[in-house]
């Protein structure tokens, strides 16, 4: 396995690999496997949802003809729904991330699997919610949250991406870059 592992990677060479990887045969923090601590956690999910206010509220109103006090309610209690979702699905996304891939570095598909469970456990909880509030149909709240849900999709995948290189997962390992390929 840490041979397969490594060679999938090809991350370093024996030599590069921390210690407790070399003794146990298990992956070190080179590949990500730090996670977030909670005040970090608690960072992101509130700031993801204040600057995602800013954008939806005014957008809202103008897309759906609705008035903007009424959207910003909308938006206010969905982002603090939203925020509890955030973090509880974060924190479970890394876990079973780190769980099956040994590590909670995002790929590409990784990102936009991580966007789109997101937004579908989300919509199934604001769509009722969004019905009443607003005295519209199932239907038409389902594409008014579709449509937001688009927007949170894109502003998701944008954000997370950003988030990660301003404020990166911290690591107690930090190798040199070496361009070999890792040794069967």
């Amino acid at each position: 396995m840490r041979t397969a592992r490594r060679f999938i990677h090809k991350t370093a060479s024996e030599d590069d690999l921390p210690i407790q990887e070399q003794q146990s045969g298990r992956p070190g923090n080179q590949l990500g496997t730090s996670m977030r601590d909670t005040k970090d956690r608690i960072r992101h999910a509130l700031s993801f949802e204040i600057v995602a206010l800013f954008l939806v509220i005014p957008l809202g109103a103008w897309a759906f003809g609705q008035p903007i006090d009424d959207i910003g309610i909308v938006a206010v209690v969905s982002a603090t729904i939203a925020t509890g979702w955030n973090y509880l699905y974060n924190l479970l996304f890394d876990h079973a991330l780190l769980r099956i891939a040994g590590h909670v570095t995002k790929s590409i598909a990784v990102r936009i699997l991580h966007a789109l469970l997101f937004e579908a456990g989300l919509l199934l909880v604001l769509i009722p919610f969004i019905a009443w509030y607003l005295g519209v149909s199932l239907l038409e709240a389902f594409l008014m949250d579709v449509s937001f849900a688009v927007f949170y999709l894109l502003y998701a995948f944008a954000f997370n991406w950003a988030y990660d290189l301003i404020f990166p997962v911290p690591t107690t390992h930090q190798p040199e870059h070496h361009p070999t390929v890792a040794k069967r």
